[in-house]
């Protein structure tokens, strides 16, 4: 199994949309996309995969369970044809909720789902037919009975599709036991975390709030009381996730908060709210938010990290589905909120302090693209190539249009040579075929210059910039350890 079409297993009389050239429109296209990206492993330094699935090489009884549970994708989908809660996230068995979306497939033609969902059956069990409610049994009974076959567990999934580096994404307050316990195992690829301390910086309830702290407090193994504790209880984790591999952070926020001074009047505040003597209060929070980011920030460069932004998400909109699925339902929307100026301060800031690490800025909001491109370009130095990235089209818009305006805009307002390439930023064992779609959408594109005259039609020339996008500029750029430390 590879990231390459398999052309093997549930057959069809009727066309299918899948062959070895879909999406490449030009002979120059295929050539870049077979000679020069096919083949190349990934980098997949973004996801949320669970350490505990790929530690247990967990094999999955169905395809319910491997494809559908999690899938706020799907689940969004399926709601927007009226389907009832039930086979979506409800007490529906497997088999019902997997026919319910083959019932739902068809009717999603133009939607990313559509193509995303037969490159997954295609590349991973040799599907060459169109999911539907007549197929629906022999593609579940197929599928169901590769899972339990050599090739199929998690780890077995991920070398398939030739992963080299899986990169999750984890709490500051997570002892990363499932990562040591892999790394002390023999394996083909690597698995990294990432520190994303998104709870200090977006607060729930005041309680909860407080309550993340004191349990960071138990982590830290160190007592919170101001600032500087807290700073120090971070540094202490930070230092414990470098032994365990870990070179990135990440922040998923609606914006930057904006860098501000930290007074002492302010630190009183926080420290009476950590006695529980006075509420969580914008007064001291929002300043809080802002110091507390440029000092991490700091922490990162001293380390050598990379530092992820993804801007721009208003999250778990809908409250009845909050109050009865939580967080990450399928009820979240692109933001409309201002990004520049606090991006443009904190960068800044950290510039004028020689501490801005590489850094990755993804936008949600495609009417931004110009905005990230043109400051990710204000703070590139002599340090390395593409210091600041503007990162991969993410979420909403990691398909196709998002895809190409995310390439176009970086193409002609920055240096696309140096891009870092795609990431999943998925939940799914399965999702490793969108490699390969934006592989085939970035040859197309790049296909159609050369045969319009607008760039050289050399292959070699381009398959190279091809190769570095899809594969060895992001190989450069992290530095991930090829051995991570045993940490106690």
């Amino acid at each position: 199994m590879s990231t390459s079409f398999r052309h093997a297993g549930t057959g069809g009389d009727k066309p299918f949309f899948l062959h070895d050239d879909f999406l490449l429109q030009s002979e120059q296209a295929r050539r870049l996309y077979h000679d020069y990206a096919r083949h190349l492993p990934i980098i997949d330094y973004h996801n949320h995969l669970p350490p505990r699935e790929i530690a247990e090489n967990k094999r999955f009884a169905n395809m319910t369970q491997i494809w559908l549970r999690g899938d706020h994708y799907k689940w969004r989908a399926m709601r927007a044809l009226g389907m009832p809660e039930r086979v979506i996230t409800g007490d529906a068995d497997d088999e019902e909720k997997f026919f319910s979306w083959a019932e739902a497939l068809p009717r999603l033609v133009r939607n990313p789902l559509f193509h995303w969902s037969h490159l997954e059956l295609y590349n991973t069990f040799g599907i060459k037919a169109y999911l539907n409610q007549a197929s629906a049994g022999s593609i579940y009974a197929t599928c169901n009975a590769q899972l339990a076959t050599p090739g199929h567990s998690t780890r077995e999934l991920l070398e398939g599709f030739r992963v080299e580096v899986v990169g999750t994404t984890d709490d500051p307050c997570d002892h990363l036991e499932f990562h040591q316990r892999y790394a002390s195992q023999p394996a083909a690829f690597r698995l990294v975390p990432s520190f994303r301390p998104d709870k200090l910086l977006v607060p729930g309830s005041a309680g909860d709030f407080r309550d993340y702290i004191q349990r960071l407090e138990q982590t830290a193994g160190s007592r919170i009381t101001d600032m500087a504790s807290l700073l120090s209880a971070l540094k202490t984790r930070m230092d414990y996730f470098h032994e365990v591999g870990c070179r990135v952070s990440d922040h998923g926020l609606p914006q930057i908060p904006y860098p501000a001074p930290w007074s002492s009047s302010l630190d009183r505040s926080f420290a009476s709210f950590l006695r529980g003597q006075s509420p969580l209060e914008p007064s001291w929070f929002v300043p809080f938010a802002g110091h507390l980011l440029v000092n991490l920030c700091e922490m990162y460069y001293q380390k050598g990290w990379v530092q992820q932004f993804h801007l721009g998400a208003m999250r778990n909109l809908n409250p009845r589905l909050l109050a009865r699925l939580g967080a990450d339902a399928g009820a979240d929307s692109m933001g409309d909120s201002g990004q520049a100026e606090g991006l443009a301060r904190l960068l800044g800031t950290l510039a004028e302090k020689d501490a801005l690490a590489k850094t990755i800025l993804y936008n949600l909001h495609p009417a931004l693209n110009e905005v990230f491109a043109t400051m990710a370009g204000n703070f590139n130095d002599e340090s390395g190539p593409g210091k600041i990235q503007f990162g991969s089209g993410w979420w909403f818009l990691d398909q196709k249009d998002g895809m190409e305006k995310q390439l176009n805009t970086l193409s002609y307002l920055g240096v696309i040579s140096t891009f870092i390439g795609m990431t999943t930023d998925s939940r799914s064992f399965l999702s490793f075929s969108r490699h390969e779609y934006f592989r085939r959408v970035l040859c197309n594109l790049f296909g159609h210059d050369m045969a319009t005259g607008l760039i050289p039609n050399d292959a070699s020339w381009i398959g190279e910039i091809i190769q570095r996008i899809c594969y060895f500029n992001a190989k450069q750029y992290f530095g991930f350890p090829d051995r991570i430390n045993q940490a106690e």
